[in-house]
């Protein structure tokens, strides 16, 4: 697989592509099936690109990703864990459970955690309902 940086010459959009190989991309373009995904134009060409090279500071810089990515993992477990011990689990009945909250003017003893749909949250955004998105680890190790 080979990815080449591409240009749109018509309206100047640069974008990513893949290919199986460099000969696909000229059999592509000789049978004129690339275009431009923005204006549909087939004058579409590689752009200058600078290969990625693998050197000591690299293999650094891969290490010091994966350290920040597990604090950050780690982070998110913990607030995770003060979540679960202090709101009630409502699944899927999220919104539902939210509007319920809001409208009955019942306030629970705990809050409520849940899954909603983006078209849910928006909904419950648009009647006053205040809700945050957060994002969930769940653990697959071994």
């Amino acid at each position: 697989m080979i990815k080449y940086k591409l240009i749109c010459k018509d309206c100047n959009i640069k974008f990513d592509s893949w290919f199986a190989s460099s000969n696909e991309y000229e059999k592509l373009k000789k049978r004129k099936f690339l275009n431009c995904h923005s204006c549909n134009s087939l004058k579409v060409e590689k752009t200058l690109m600078a290969p990625k090279l693998i050197n000591s500071k690299t293999k650094y810089e891969t290490k010091f990703n994966t350290v920040k990515y597990q604090k950050i993992k780690k982070t998110i477990k913990n607030y995770q864990k003060f979540i679960k011990n202090n709101f009630k689990y409502v699944g899927d009945n999220f919104a539902y459970e939210a509007r319920s909250i809001h409208y009955n003017n019942k306030k629970k003893s705990k809050g409520i955690y849940g899954s909603a749909s983006t078209q849910d949250l928006k909904e419950l955004k648009d009647e006053g309902i205040e809700a945050q998105i957060f994002p969930w680890v769940e653990d697959k190790e071994n």
